[in-house]
């Protein structure tokens, strides 16, 4: 998980005040027709998580690297920061993203 400043103030002689941002990056392998993959992606939408959504049915090639990534051959799989979950797992899911109900 990378962290990035947004904004570093020096003030008097010796407060600093960082304000950092946390990037993460989510990948969820899917397929049209796979209904637990719809629910993923709608449970990351209702969080307002930014996700890239790759096609395992289209692209043999992102099929193959989720299958070295996962030991998986079924979907959905969800990539977070290099942490895979396997199925629709929403606590794990909240846990790695940092979500609290």
């Amino acid at each position: 998980m990378g962290v990035k400043p947004l904004l570093e103030a020096q003030i008097g002689y010796n407060i600093t005040i960082t304000n950092s941002i946390n990037i993460m990056t989510v990948k969820v392998y899917s397929t049209p027709t796979c209904p637990y993959c719809t629910q993923v992606k709608e449970f990351l939408k209702e969080k307002s998580i930014e996700f890239e959504e790759i096609d395992v049915a289209a692209d043999p090639k992102a099929a193959q690297e989720m299958i070295d990534k996962s030991g998986q051959m079924g979907v959905p799989v969800v990539d977070i920061d290099g942490e895979m979950i396997i199925g629709f797992n929403k606590p794990k899911m909240m846990e790695l993203l940092g979500i609290k109900e």
